[in-house]
């Protein structure tokens, strides 16, 4: 019958004597048995054998049927998942899967975003906004300090202190000294937030010259002080980036003769920069606009100007930079 012809199959693949049996010959022995009555044509393996394969392989189907968790859903929707929770750090598993279901028809339990969201970064608990959200929400009230070194031609090292405003990009105090001290600081900053412009915050980092004592005095003013993190220029960066367009577009290229030489310089860079240089995080546009600013063009002249109309253009720093604008063109004299 076909249950011996397959345990002498066994003997034609393995010799005279079979010493081991193989998974795939278990598993078709275990079905063959179900046919008849098997015990009385085994002459390979041991009744208590065959009944223990049988019971494995009973417990290996219900282990596979039983397998937990819910179907595996596509890596496009795993990467939405992760997606939506990155963009959204204060959202949990149920709003994530209510956004799913009600904007986009897609059908996902709360237990498998769950299992999708990923993990909250070290020190930032579930929930917690990032710092570039804070900054976003409250840039019209902040402002951002720092220090930076200008070297003058006899190598005299002067300390350069900058003040920005984060919601305009404006350069609101700029300073020098050859020794910079909390009490120096203190009085520039004073300068700055005596007029009570809406400023609610000052991001500084931990220098040694942001003493104590100075962060009490500039929170006496109205001012919340905030410290950046140990070694994390990041938390400053809208005052390092100002610092280094001011290295890359003005110091770069010019030699400080003395202290009031360099304050010269600086004076006609802020002026330049605040009133006369476009900014892309504006839209583009600048921090402290002049009067006269020129609209948009309609896209069928916006390759061209008016009629009537010339370029004007105006040198800063000895023409290292220039400024342009409109203005009218003189209107030409017939010959008489």
């Amino acid at each position: 019958n076909l249950f011996l012809r397959r345990q002498l199959a066994l003997f034609l693949e393995r010799g005279v004597r079979p010493r081991r049996v193989d998974s795939t010959s278990r598993v078709s022995l275990a079905v063959l048995a179900k046919l008849f009555e098997w015990r009385s044509a085994v002459v390979v393996v041991q009744p208590a054998t065959m009944i223990r394969w049988h019971r494995a392989g009973w417990r290996l189907l219900w282990r596979f049927k039983s397998r937990p968790g819910r179907p595996p859903i596509s890596a496009e929707f795993r990467a939405l998942i992760r997606r939506m929770a990155t963009e959204n750090p204060l959202w949990g598993e149920e709003r994530i899967a209510s956004e799913l279901l009600v904007k986009l028809g897609i059908r996902v339990s709360p237990r498998t975003v769950r299992k999708y969201m990923p993990m909250s970064p070290p020190g930032m608990p579930r929930g917690d906004q990032r710092w570039s959200t804070f900054l976003k929400n409250h840039a019209k009230g902040i402002l951002a300090c720092d220090f930076f070194v200008a070297v003058t031609a006899t190598f005299r090292m002067l300390y350069v202190f900058v003040v920005i405003e984060h919601g305009t990009r404006r350069l609101v105090h700029v300073n020098v000294t050859a020794h910079p001290t909390a009490d120096w600081t203190l009085r520039q900053l004073r300068e700055v937030v005596w007029d009570d412009d809406g400023h609610k915050y000052l991001i500084h980092d931990r220098d040694r010259i942001f003493a104590k004592h100075l962060d009490d005095s500039i929170m006496a003013l109205g001012v919340d002080v905030m410290r950046s993190s140990v070694r994390s220029p990041k938390a400053n960066s809208i005052c390092e980036r100002v610092i280094g367009t001011i290295r890359r577009e003005c110091l770069d290229w010019m030699i400080p003769m003395s202290e009031i030489h360099l304050r010269s310089i600086l004076k006609s860079w802020v002026e330049h920069y605040n009133r006369g240089r476009p900014h892309s995080s504006l839209g583009p546009g600048v921090p402290d606009p002049p009067d006269m600013l020129v609209t948009l063009r309609k896209p069928e002249a916006r390759h061209r100007l008016g009629q009537g109309v010339t370029v004007l253009s105006k040198a800063v720093l000895g023409g290292l930079h220039h400024e342009y604008s409109l203005a009218m063109a003189p209107a030409s004299t017939s010959a008489s």
